[in-house]
C-alpha cells in the first residue's frame, strides 16, 4: 500500500498528501465540495482561463505548507511531527468555509457572519466525523496554541495561503506579473523569539511579492468589469429575497431557497441546526441554475438581470477617486427606468455604488520581519530600500459606480 496519494498540480508539479488523517480530510465531502466553487468568483468574465477552484487552492497552499515546515525543521526550528500534521491539516481546512463566488454573497445570502466563522463550524464537524483528531489544528487555526509561529504560516501578511493564491491566480489568468518567487520565500523564512521573520538574502524576493500582491488586487480582484460583473449577481440575489418577502414564490434548489426565504446571521446559524447543513449544500451551480430559470420568470428585474449574468450584459462600471454626487445618481436612475420601462422606486436594482478600500501591507498588522546576519530585526518597511512602503500602506479608496446599460 502506498503511503501517500500524488496530485499534479499545474502550478507546483507533484504533491504528496500522505495517508491517514491529512488523506482522510481531502476525502471528506466538506473538502471535495471546493471542487464546485471558483477560487476567483467572476473574474472569468475578464480572464477566461480563472476557472480554477478552492480545491486546488487548497491543496496548493497545503503543499506549500508541507515545504515550508521541512525547510523550518533543517534549520533546527523544533516542530513535532504531531504539530506540523496539525498546520497541514489546517491549512487544508483554511478555506473550507467559502459560499459560491467566493466573498461576493458574504453580505447577500449571508449576513453578520464571516466565512472564517463558518469555516471553524465546519472544521469542528470534519473534527467529529474524524473521531476528534483535529483539536490541535483547531487550536492553531484559533491562534491558542502556544506556538504562535505555527499560526502565522496559516494566517499573516506572509502565509501559505497568500503565496499559493498568488501564484496559482497569476497561472491561471495569465497575469504573469504575478508570479512570486514563493520557493526562495519560503527556503528564507525562520523563527525567532516565536516570530515568523525572513532572512536578510530573501528581502528582493519580499519586496516583488508584496508590489505584485498590489498589482494582483487593482489588476484582477478589483479589476472593473469583474466587479460590474459581480454587482450583477448581487443585485440579482438581492431581488430574488426581496421577492420572497413579498409573498412570491421564487424558483431555486432547496439550499438556494433556504437562503432567499431566510434571513440568515450568526445568531440564525446558533439557532437552526439545518442552517449549516444546508449552506454545505450550496455551491456554484445552485446560482447559475436558477438564474437560468429567473431568465424568463415573470418578475421584469429578476429576468433582467438573470440575462445580464447568462448573456454578459455587464453593468457600465466607472471608478472615481470621489464620491458621485446625488444629482448624478438620480440621472442615472431616471435614466434606468425610462429606457429600461420599470418603476424608478426599482432602478436602484440596476446599479451600485461602492466604495472599495484597499492597503497592500499593514504596518501594524503582524508586520514582515527581516533577520540580518548579526541577529538583528527589522521591519520590511525599514529595511526595503526599494519599497515605498507609504506607498504599499495607504489605504487606497475608489468608488465603483455600476449600472445598467441602456443603450
Amino acid at each position: 500500500m502506498s503511503e501517500a496519494k500524488i496530485i499534479n498540480d499545474p502550478v507546483f508539479g507533484f504533491i504528496k498528501i500522505p495517508r491517514g488523517l491529512l488523506y482522510g480530510i481531502v476525502r471528506h465531502p466538506l473538502f471535495q465540495r471546493l471542487n464546485r466553487i471558483n477560487q476567483l468568483g467572476l473574474a472569468s468574465v475578464v480572464y477566461p482561463g480563472a476557472r480554477h477552484t478552492r480545491f486546488q487552492h487548497s491543496l496548493g497552499a497545503f503543499h506549500l505548507m508541507s515545504e515550508a515546515i521541512l525547510n523550518l525543521q533543517q534549520k533546527g526550528i523544533f516542530i513535532f511531527e504531531s504539530e506540523a500534521e496539525a498546520v497541514q491539516a489546517a491549512i487544508l481546512m483554511h478555506d473550507i468555509g467559502h459560499g459560491p463566488f467566493s466573498h461576493v454573497l458574504e453580505n447577500t445570502l449571508i449576513s453578520g457572519i464571516s466565512h472564517e466563522d463558518i469555516s471553524l463550524m465546519m472544521m469542528e464537524q470534519i473534527n467529529r466525523d474524524l473521531g476528534g483528531q483535529l483539536n490541535l489544528a483547531i487550536s492553531i487555526f484559533k491562534d491558542e496554541y502556544p506556538k504562535h509561529f505555527l499560526h502565522q504560516l496559516i494566517s499573516s501578511q506572509l502565509d501559505m495561503d497568500r503565496l499559493d493564491y498568488l501564484r496559482r491566480d497569476s497561472f491561471f489568468t495569465g497575469v504573469t506579473e504575478g508570479n512570486i518567487g514563493s520557493a526562495r520565500i519560503i527556503k528564507m523564512l525562520n523563527v525567532i523569539d516565536d516570530r515568523l521573520v525572513v532572512e536578510q538574502k530573501g528581502i528582493y524576493s519580499l519586496e516583488n511579492y508584496l508590489t505584485t500582491r498590489r498589482l494582483m488586487y487593482w489588476q484582477v480582484y478589483l479589476h472593473k468589469t469583474a466587479v460590474g460583473y459581480e454587482k450583477v449577481l448581487v443585485n440579482m440575489l438581492t431581488r430574488a429575497k426581496d421577492l420572497a418577502r413579498q409573498g412570491q414564490h421564487v424558483f431555486a434548489s432547496p439550499a438556494l431557497s433556504y437562503f432567499i426565504e431566510n434571513d440568515v446571521d450568526a445568531q440564525w446559524f446558533a439557532e437552526h441546526d439545518e442552517a449549516l447543513r444546508m449552506y454545505e449544500a450550496l455551491d456554484d451551480s445552485d446560482i447559475w441554475s436558477a438564474m437560468k430559470a429567473w431568465k424568463y420568470c415573470d418578475d421584469r428585474i429578476l429576468s433582467i438581470l438573470a440575462t445580464n449574468m447568462l448573456d454578459r450584459h455587464l453593468f457600465k462600471v466607472e471608478v472615481l477617486d470621489e464620491p458621485p454626487s446625488e444629482e448624478r445618481l438620480a440621472a442615472i436612475r431616471e435614466e434606468i427606468a425610462q429606457k429600461m420601462d420599470i418603476a424608478r422606486s426599482d432602478a436602484h436594482y440596476l446599479m451600485s455604488l461602492n466604495e472599495i478600500q484597499k492597503d497592500m501591507y499593514s504596518v501594524d498588522d503582524d508586520a514582515i520581519g527581516i533577520l540580518y546576519k548579526d541577529g538583528t530585526i527589522r521591519d520590511i518597511a525599514e529595511a526595503s530600500e526599494l519599497l515605498n512602503v507609504e506607498l504599499l500602506s495607504k489605504k487606497v479608496r475608489k468608488y465603483y459606480l455600476c449600472y445598467q446599460r441602456t443603450n
